[in-house]
């Protein structure tokens, strides 16, 4: 496996190869909408495949989806039953690349295994039937030190990938403004923002969705992209939670004020679920949630050096232009609004 460096280009350059045709998957979710208008400012012909409930929760129906995928074609399945994959997606007809921007809703381990690897699978093999001959797959950096159901199941078809004989582009994003604003609204309100610790446990350098879907359209361009696995994050340096408090505090004009959880209370927290979970099944998905969090809130989503164990901001790439701070200042200002969806913490 390769690690690669990400080459700077310009957002928005288009590529230097001809018209392909691009099977996209997730394309209903907010970097594949992102990444669906990427592709078609390049002048790619886009087919994307959706749920017949598609959107955070499947409170999306397919004439709603439009709105936000035009210049693409809709194909309307299940994107976990291969015959539907190849009856109502592929259709027999010829591709030239997929774009997957699809994974799990929640993040619990049956979900997980359903669609970050069993249907990523299918699709690699309707794939190659369809002739395409590169996959881009989003992935997520967070699979370095897996320790989670989704991260085990992100890594099973990644090796299978690798594996396909197709040329391939694994992207892992550091971390998206989507996932960093969900505290927005709570301090608008006068509330403190939270932080585990001190603040300073973790750090990340998040990529705009617009700056991400250009780099991961611009995979089907750039041959310094085939073939190898590409972290990636936004411009500037890396910045930890408390930082991004004070970043919505100083918008918002106010002093700043945080209030620090223990992980001691979520290791509590997950110890008592767990426990739970083996005489009641329906509390061990909630176990693996209070995982997720406290992964989350004691790893950073940067390069990990396997040397050192460490993370290494000056290690992570950058790509794009747009900042957490523009991002904030825009919600604040109204211009600019986050569904959270299944993603929301706070």
């Amino acid at each position: 496996m390769t690690i690669a460096a990400a080459p700077q280009a310009a957002p928005g350059a288009a590529g230097e190869s001809a018209r392909k045709r691009v099977f996209v998957l997730g394309a209903t979710g907010t970097i594949g909408r992102a990444t669906v208008r990427a592709l078609v400012q390049r002048g790619h012909a886009v087919v994307c495949f959706v749920r017949p409930r598609a959107g955070a929760g499947g409170t999306r129906a397919p004439d709603d989806v439009p709105r936000g995928l035009a210049g693409a074609e809709l194909r309307v399945g299940d994107v976990t039953d291969p015959a539907s994959l190849a009856r109502d997606g592929f259709r027999g007809e010829r591709f030239d690349a997929v774009v997957s921007c699809l994974a799990s809703r929640t993040g619990a381990p049956a979900d997980a295994w359903a669609i970050d690897h069993r249907a990523h699978v299918h699709a690699l093999r309707a794939a190659k039937d369809a002739g395409a001959t590169h996959f881009v797959l989003l992935s997520a950096i967070c699979v370095q030190r897996p320790r989670l159901a989704f991260q085990q199941a992100k890594l099973a078809f990644e090796r299978e990938l690798m594996d396909s004989g197709l040329t391939w582009s694994i992207v892992r994003p550091t971390a998206f403004f989507k996932s960093l604003s969900g505290q927005v609204e709570r301090v608008k309100r006068g509330k403190p923002f939270v932080v585990f610790g001190d603040g300073t446990l973790t750090a990340c350098k998040p990529i705009a969705d617009e700056d991400l879907a250009d780099y991961l359209a611009g995979c089907l361009d750039d041959a310094q992209r085939w073939n190898h696995v590409l972290p990636i994050g936004g411009p500037g340096e890396a910045i930890t939670p408390r930082a991004q408090g004070e970043l919505l505090f100083s918008l918002l004009g106010r002093p700043p004020r945080f209030r620090r959880v223990p992980v001691a209370l979520l290791d509590a927290i997950v110890a008592v679920l767990a426990a739970l979970g083996r005489v009641l099944p329906p509390l061990a998905d909630k176990a693996e949630f209070a995982r997720i969090g406290r992964y989350y809130a004691t790893e950073s989503m940067l390069v990990l050096d396997p040397a050192s164990g460490r993370y290494d901001a000056s290690a992570t790439p950058s790509h794009g232009t747009r900042t957490l701070a523009d991002h904030y200042a825009a919600l604040l200002r109204g211009e600019a609004s986050v569904d959270l969806g299944d993603h929301a913490v706070f």
